[in-house]
């Protein structure tokens, strides 16, 4: 179609250190802040392994531009620059890979567990996505004079609108765990909003839609990606989805501008607008069903992913947790 598939990933991830009894607990200390996203004693402390992580990734030519602590302690994002997808999908595996052993140096290992604190938010991944032309390699996604005034032209429209026609099954792919879809809620037992999506639909500067179109324009960043993802396979579904929303001239309707948190229900069905799916079991259902799933990863690849992913929720659906048994082993 003669367009190049730009990606730039948001890695975020925890530092934790192992304990005497088998547990594990944030690298930092102290615990001083309910909050202490981009507080920079923390990352201070957290030099030794950021620099040496941040410096190698400088090495290897990704130019890194930002890292901070993010909201939960010990948590971390590293931001590098966006290239064509198959060579940042190279990137981010090769990523966890040397965040772990660089981790491990120091005593501490990195977890790219979605949501491994319950009371605190999860590591994204967040897809920052455009399409360029071959020719020139000009992104394709700008729109100075966009009349919905989110920077972003008729094409990147298409595609969100693809994108989210297959959302549910993209799902699976992008939030590919169990773990995954206690990212993917509003609150739970936190003391603020996760500001992970839950809907599936789309808004400019608003991180609590799906799809977000950020204040610059020219590009679509997902938000419901998480840390777990097979970048291979989430930006290939992704892409398929976005490429038939060209193809068919697809429009994603007008976006949404305010806290997606706090539509109503009746609203939201006004709107069209659905729930992604609440978890894997839900995922893999629309993903099983959607016939795009298959275009994309062919047959064998399509049977085995349904079914490992089909395990592993029976081995978690048929597991008794603590949870289970601190509520109803005495409750009757």
């Amino acid at each position: 179609m003669g367009f190049i598939f730009n990606l730039g990933i948001e890695t975020e991830f925890f530092l934790f250190r192992p304990t005497a009894n088998g547990g594990f607990e944030p690298a930092l200390k102290p615990d001083f802040l309910e909050k202490p996203a981009y507080d920079m004693r923390l990352l201070l402390n957290s030099m030794p392994v950021l620099d040496e992580l941040v410096t190698a990734m400088n090495v290897l030519g990704w130019d890194v531009y930002s890292f901070d602590q993010e909201d939960a302690l010990g948590q971390f994002e590293t931001d590098f620059a966006y290239c064509d997808a198959l060579t940042m999908a190279d990137r981010f595996t090769f990523f966890r890979l040397m965040a772990g052993q660089i981790a491990a140096k120091h005593g501490m290992f990195a977890s790219f567990m979605p949501k491994p604190l319950a009371n605190r938010t999860g590591s994204g991944a967040h897809y920052n996505m455009s399409l360029a032309s071959i020719e020139g390699g000009a992104n394709l996604f700008v729109d100075e004079k966009d009349p919905r005034g989110c920077g972003l032209s008729q094409l990147g429209y298409q595609f969100i609108a693809g994108v989210l026609r297959h959302a549910k099954a993209i799902c699976a792919v992008i939030a590919p765990t169990v773990n995954s879809y206690k990212r993917l809620i509003a609150q739970g037992s936190m003391s603020g909003f996760t500001w992970a999506p839950i809907f599936i639909c789309y808004g400019n500067n608003n991180r609590t839609n799906m799809l977000r179109i950020p204040m610059a324009g020219g590009r679509v960043e997902c938000r419901a990606a998480d840390i777990a993802c097979n970048l291979y396979l989430g930006a290939a579904m992704i892409l398929a989805a976005g490429l038939e929303g060209i193809a068919e001239r697809l429009d994603p309707g007008e976006p949404n501008t305010e806290n997606m948190y706090h539509v109503a229900p009746d609203e939201l069905r006004r709107r069209g607008i659905e729930r992604l799916p609440q978890t894997l079991a839900e995922a893999i259902a629309e993903f099983e069903r959607d016939p795009l799933s298959r275009d994309v990863m062919g047959d064998a690849m399509y049977r085995a992913f349904v079914a490992y992913k089909t395990e592993e929720w029976r081995k978690y659906h048929t597991h008794v947790s603590d949870w289970e048994l601190k509520e109803y082993l005495r409750f009757f």
